[in-house]
């Protein structure tokens, strides 16, 4: 299975079910689309509907597209133009939540900033 070579280490250290969805995604977008980028962008817009990135790891999160990059469907996923905020997931919580998170792993600034750039800071420090 291509999927047992290709998937990252977060997702290695990620519940089971987190490496099923990544996985069983990855090996049907291979068989569609071919071996490459597209494979694991599928894969991650699979992964980010139940998941979301949490340090360094996958954590179940309700149900739903996390961000704009998860929920892009057709040309705009095809042309990438939208935005993944890392894996963290953007519409599943309020920016007090996020600036929680920031607070928690010492992002600088993170008063002065809105909801969108709180995600991106998080994400930053999660790589």
């Amino acid at each position: 299975m291509p999927a047992d070579k290709e998937m990252p280490a977060t997702i290695r250290r990620s519940p089971a079910k987190a490496r099923e969805t990544w996985g069983k995604t990855h090996d049907s977008a291979v068989e569609q689309y071919g071996e490459g980028e597209r494979a694991h962008r599928t894969a991650f817009a699979s992964l980010k509907h139940s998941f979301e990135k949490v340090g360094d790891r996958w954590q179940a999160k309700k149900k739903g597209p996390s961000d704009p990059g998860a929920a892009a469907r057709g040309k705009p996923a095809r042309e990438r133009d939208y935005e993944t905020f890392g894996g963290v997931d953007y519409y599943g919580h309020t920016k007090a939540e996020l600036y929680d998170r920031a607070k928690d792993l010492g992002v600088p600034g993170r008063a002065k900033m809105d909801k969108a750039d709180l995600a991106r800071a998080i994400a930053r420090k999660q790589r």
